[in-house]
């Protein structure tokens, strides 16, 4: 553990302020738990009440001293207290963790993880055993949680390090880390080892009300038993278990699971693509009114862009799936009933690739017809803008002209409230005829241009 801290806080200035703040970490640990013991022991309520409100007390401190050290510092006081510590520390710290965590040391990241401390909701590990031609799904919290079992399936969701680890050795599979998926180049994505068993990474597709992305996921098919690894869960596979554990004979092999998946992924993309086509509906009605505001132009253009998101995160889904299938064909791993399915998924991702490129087109044409829409309506702000611009421009003059000395000379022996006051009217009735006149030419060129229409017609 020396080293380990040395490495953490570099420096003999930096040790000795981490070790002070260790110290007093400790303190306020010690006094929590004398407190604690003091709360299990007492029969007087009253005097349980202040136990409690004094343990919360030291924890407010020891939250707050925590608050104000670096992660450096933190990741070195974890390490170095005991196990039972480590847990109080860790609780006040892991929100937005992240920097800690890089900094602590493997036996005491796993400790903290795999425990429950910090491994979340999210991990989960199942596995799926054959028993009368339908899936029998079970969790497993344990290595011995497997013993006697042959599943044909085993997924895990955001697993740690150390349950790779006995998962791996378990089945002797290599599972690669759900956090480092998306940093393999496309080339990489699918390949046989020497052991010959088959290595598979896909975006899938999740699609919610918030957000839509694709997840990557390792697939991973050995000696007929497939696994499954990704950091959350998915629609995809929750379909796969149900129709699985509810359909006699609808999977056989860890093959047949994998194409399932697929097959699965295409139809979550398919429903994707409807989702598209009503909502790029609804948003045609709107701008093909005879008036769309800029406030609902605006709207308009977040749906666009919220489903030209989509569609595009479907075609990659689609794509991906499409070069996954085409690599099994070619690599020889699957039977000839195995290879119509692949043969019908393939025809199924041919359909939608058309629906795709036509929801693009259909996109683009909303979004120019939107981008027209706004365009008007600037177009007549201006127009608004030139005629106020036109009124006033006599009116201006006048106001020049009533404003000069000579004005003043042309109306000796009439009282300026009275010249004043005509000169006012003056330039309103100025300003009348002209808006007057422009409304007269208006509707002149209207009637002229509908006259045009129907000599046209």
């Amino acid at each position: 553990m020396g080293e380990e801290n040395r490495q953490l806080v570099p420096g003999m200035l930096e040790k000795r302020i981490a070790d002070v703040h260790l110290t007093e970490v400790r303190s306020l640990l010690s006094l929590q738990k004398l407190v604690e013991d003091l709360v299990r022991e007492q029969t007087t309520p009253d005097q349980d009440e202040v136990d409690v409100e004094l343990q919360q007390q030291y924890r407010k401190e020891l939250r707050q001293k925590l608050k104000m050290m670096p992660p450096r510092e933190i990741a070195y006081i974890i390490e170095s207290l005991e196990p039972n510590e480590r847990l109080v520390v860790w609780n006040e710290v892991k929100e937005g963790a992240d920097p800690i965590l890089a900094l602590l040391p493997d036996d005491v990241l796993e400790e903290l993880i795999d425990d429950s401390h910090y491994r979340n909701e999210r991990t989960a590990i199942t596995a799926f055993e054959l028993r009368d031609g339908r899936l029998r799904q079970f969790s497993v919290e344990k290595p011995e949680d497997l013993e006697g079992v042959k599943p044909i399936w085993v997924d895990l969701i955001a697993p740690t390090k150390k349950i790779r680890a006995w998962i791996g050795n378990q089945f002797e599979v290599d599972l690669p880390d759900p956090g480092g998926l998306t940093d393999l180049e496309a080339s990489a994505r699918f390949y046989v080892d020497e052991e010959g068993h088959t290595h598979l990474h896909s975006d899938f597709l999740l699609d919610t009300r918030d957000e839509s992305r694709n997840v990557p996921v390792a697939l991973i098919l050995q000696n007929d038993v497939l696994f499954t690894v990704r950091s959350e869960e998915l629609p995809v596979f929750r379909l796969q278990r149900a129709r699985a554990r509810t359909r006699p004979g609808y999977v056989s092999s860890g093959g047949d699971v994998l194409l399932d998946l697929y097959a699965a992924d295409v139809e979550y993309s398919a429903n994707a693509l409807e989702d598209v086509y009503a909502e790029l509906d609804r948003v045609g009605r709107q701008v093909l009114r005879s008036h769309t505001s800029d406030q609902e132009a605006s709207a308009i253009l977040t749906a666009i862009s919220e489903a030209e998101d989509l569609n595009g995160r479907t075609r990659r889904s689609v794509l991906d799936t499409r070069r996954a299938l085409s690599f099994l064909m070619r690599g020889k791993v699957l039977s000839e009933a195995q290879h119509a399915d692949v043969r019908e998924i393939l025809r199924d991702i041919e359909s939608l690739d058309g629906h795709t490129a036509f929801l693009f087109n259909k996109i683009n044409f909303l979004m120019d017809a939107t981008d027209s829409a706004i365009n008007i309506n600037q177009n007549k702000d201006i127009k608004r803008l030139t005629v106020l611009s036109v009124i006033f421009m006599p009116i201006n003059v006048l106001a020049g002209m009533g404003g000069m000395s000579e004005f003043s000379m042309m109306t000796q022996g009439i009282p300026w409230p009275l010249a004043y006051a005509a000169f006012t009217i003056a330039m309103i009735g100025v300003g009348a005829l002209t808006f007057f006149g422009l409304r007269f030419f208006e509707k002149r060129s209207a009637h002229s241009r509908k006259l045009e229409n129907r000599r046209t017609d």
